[in-house]
């Protein structure tokens, strides 16, 4: 397993993830993306085999780009394509996702 997670950050560039979620006001599916860049720090986690600390890093990276599939949701959520109940059941972090969109 060691080598592998070494091979994987050697030649990691970036992470896109999709999720297609149900439109809250009319037919059709609105594209949900987390976007994850294999920076320094991503790798030395994979390299690690910490990846359960990879969000902590796509979430204080915003700037450079990156985004998690949470922050995509609430977005979509804040501009009115996507319910509070699709954003929650669609999310990897339901209590995260649950007070962001003030639903407990």
């Amino acid at each position: 397993q060691q080598q592998i997670r070494v091979q994987l950050a050697t030649v990691l560039e970036a992470v896109i993830s999709q999720q297609l979620v149900p439109l809250e006001r009319k037919k059709g599916r609105v594209a949900a993306f987390e976007v994850m860049h294999g920076t320094v720090a991503i790798k030395n986690l994979i390299r690690e085999g910490k990846t359960h600390q990879i969000t902590g890093i796509i979430q204080t990276s915003k700037k450079n780009g990156m985004v998690t599939m949470d922050d995509a949701l609430l977005e979509l959520y804040d501009k009115g394509y996507i319910s509070a109940q699709n954003a929650i059941s669609f999310s990897q972090d339901t209590s995260y996702v649950e007070k962001r969109v003030n639903i407990i």
